[in-house]
């Protein structure tokens, strides 16, 4: 019997290939021309941008998911890039880690508003407002904590491992905590914040968060392709199907551990993350269950309670995503950047559609938004008409004048941007003007009171408010405070007066060495040899990989010696100008100037020793 069974089965399926090739080839056919040409796209958008390879997703109005890739996973060894191949996102991760902290909450075993805390009470939180505004779960988890963005020696250090506590990364400095705006008010983007959050869920659960994130918030979505667990491309924590990471000009750089990874640590596929935004998109019900409240998912992309979002603005950070307006397409997005990896996530719920894209190459001077455009067009969204013109209101012009970053995007940085971040904010009867030092000027066009539009946007943009009498210009995601015009004169003057003082001591300094007149005596001989040492790190740090910039190395102790010594010589040097003061005469007016140079130098010194950047240490004591 089973010996004529056998035969029979295959002649009926031979017929039934037979009766449906024609229509499977059609079928193939048909998703050829759908996604050959954006294949296609990709992969000259590729080529052209210096770009290894991309994988992404779409998920469309129906439901439906379609996947692709272009490029190389592997520069070195020419491997394709396959629509399977697993990808580190970085930052995008941060989404699904948002979700398993509102698992929680949904679980009534946590809340919105704990308190950081009442959860993890050895933290060492240095909070202004404690008393009326402790730093709660909400704000960490919409970047509104006022906390610092990242540390040099947290984001590249060689030391931690796969394993090494959270509590790690918020070791040792006093002032790491410290809170630079009132929780609530301000956004700004902190990694520290959702490393925090990864201890949250530690003690909550009792286990690393990468177990528990994995079981309780992957595993229930579907996403059997992606973890929170570090993996890389080579030795124990080889993954086989990971893309090799890659810089400019296709050199390859493996993936590493980090102290703060529970806010860029994420390895998953084009199909998982479509995945992740279908239920983004959802009523957070898994099966016809409750996963995250209703309230919670609502709050995804909602900015609330900040002081930009109570003076009307829609645009800024919810709980999870931010809301993104470009190419007249007003959307919820994330964006990821990992050792060798970018990405990007995009939801537009009202179309209940949806993109993911990936890129296995870090380059600076890559267009990545060409990508987005690509994905957008093919998911021919509706565009949306610009706010029309508004009456603004008759007080604009009291907001002109030179504005800084407030809260500075990097604390240990703020000195460098105020002096070198500020922008201009300009009123000329009709339309606001910013512009920036750095960057092209921008147009606002009013929408009615205090809101403004960006030419290249679609919805109110900025906002300008008033807090506590200072006036402050929002777009959601930075916030400005206007400096007073003496304050910046005094920083910029500050800084010419201190290079034109270091420039003399360099060239005058070298010039005396050539004619053989520099003496150790001399008032500029300590300082120029300091000058000049700042040059011995420089071959070390070349040759060292980027990734150790945070760690103890030749090159970083150098630097810190040398940047160290440097207010030291000069005065030193300004001491010898004083001694000798009596003997002026003899040394002609060459002395004069060597005084008036070493003191405006070290002006500039103990100004960049008083912003904490001097020494400047890279390390982590």
């Amino acid at each position: 019997m089973k010996r004529d069974r056998y035969p029979a089965l295959a002649a009926r399926a031979r017929s039934w290939l037979r009766q449906a090739l024609p229509a499977l080839l059609l079928c193939a056919s048909v998703a050829h021309a759908v996604s050959a040409p954006l294949e296609a796209e990709f992969a000259a958008g590729l080529k052209e941008e210096g770009l290894a390879g991309a994988v992404w997703s779409e998920v469309l109005p129906d439901g439906t998911v379609r996947t692709g890739a272009a490029g190389l996973r592997d520069a070195a060894k020419h491997m394709p890039m396959q629509a399977d191949t697993r990808m580190q996102v970085g930052s995008v991760g941060k989404v699904a880690l948002a979700l398993g902290v509102l698992r929680l909450v949904s679980e009534d075993r946590l809340t919105l508003d704990t308190p950081l805390q009442q959860v993890l009470p050895e933290l060492a939180l240095k909070n202004p407002w404690q008393a009326s505004d402790p730093v709660r779960i909400r704000h960490l988890l919409a970047h509104t904590s006022g906390l610092d963005n990242v540390r040099i020696w947290q984001a590249f250090s060689l030391h931690p491992a796969p394993e090494t506590p959270l509590a790690a990364a918020f070791d040792g400095d006093r002032n790491l905590l410290r809170v630079r705006a009132r929780p609530g008010s301000r956004y700004a983007y902190s990694n520290m914040g959702y490393g925090l959050l990864g201890m949250v869920i530690e003690k909550v659960t009792g286990q690393p968060y990468e177990r528990y994130l994995d079981a309780q918030l992957l595993q229930p979505l579907g996403m059997a392709d992606s973890t929170f667990t570090f993996v890389t491309q080579a030795g124990a924590q080889r993954d086989p199907r990971l893309a090799m990471g890659h810089f400019e000009h296709g050199v390859a750089q493996p993936a590493v551990p980090q102290y703060l990874r529970p806010a860029a640590q994420f390895t998953t596929t084009a199909a998982d993350m479509a995945k992740l935004a279908q239920f983004l998109m959802g009523e957070g019900k898994l099966q016809g269950k409750r996963f995250i409240d209703l309230a919670l998912m609502g709050a995804l992309s909602e900015p609330a309670g900040t002081d930009a979002a109570q003076a009307g603005l829609t645009t800024g950070h919810g709980l999870a995503l931010a809301v993104r307006d470009r190419h007249n397409v007003v959307g919820a997005c994330h964006p990821g950047t990992a050792v060798g990896f970018r990405a990007m996530l995009c939801l537009y719920p009202e179309q209940n559609s949806a993109f993911f894209v990936a890129f296995n190459t870090d380059a600076e001077r890559a267009d990545y938004e060409r990508f987005n455009r690509l994905l957008l067009r093919d998911l021919e969204l509706p565009l949306r008409a610009p706010a029309p013109r508004g009456t603004p209101a008759p007080t604009v012009e009291n907001w002109q004048g030179v504005y800084v970053p407030s809260p500075s995007p990097m604390a240990s940085m703020a000195w460098v941007d105020a002096v070198f971040g500020f922008t201009r904010l300009k009123w000329d009867g009709e339309s606001l003007f910013l512009i920036p030092f750095q960057g092209e000027p921008k147009e606002l066009e009013p929408v009615g009171g205090l809101l403004f539009r960006a030419s290249d946007r679609s919805t109110p943009s900025h906002v300008l408010m008033q807090e506590d009498g200072k006036h402050v210009l929002s777009d959601g995601l930075r916030s400005y405070e206007r400096a007073s015009m003496l304050r910046m004169l005094v920083l910029w003057g500050s800084l010419a007066l201190g290079m034109a003082g270091l420039l003399y001591v360099l060239v005058v300094g070298v010039w005396r060495a050539a004619l053989r007149s520099l003496g150790r005596g001399d008032h500029l001989f300590a300082p120029l040899l300091s000058l000049l040492a700042l040059l011995l790190p420089l071959p070390f740090f070349y040759f060292q990989s980027y990734l150790r910039l945070g760690d103890a190395t030749i090159a970083s102790v150098l630097l810190a010696l040398a940047t160290g010594a440097l207010p030291l010589a000069t005065a030193f040097g300004l001491a010898r100008c004083w001694r000798s003061r009596g003997t002026a005469a003899e040394a002609g007016s060459w002395a004069k100037w060597d005084w008036i140079a070493l003191l405006a130098a070290l002006q500039l010194l103990l100004v960049l020793a008083w912003w904490g950047l001097l020494p400047l240490r890279l390390w982590h004591l």
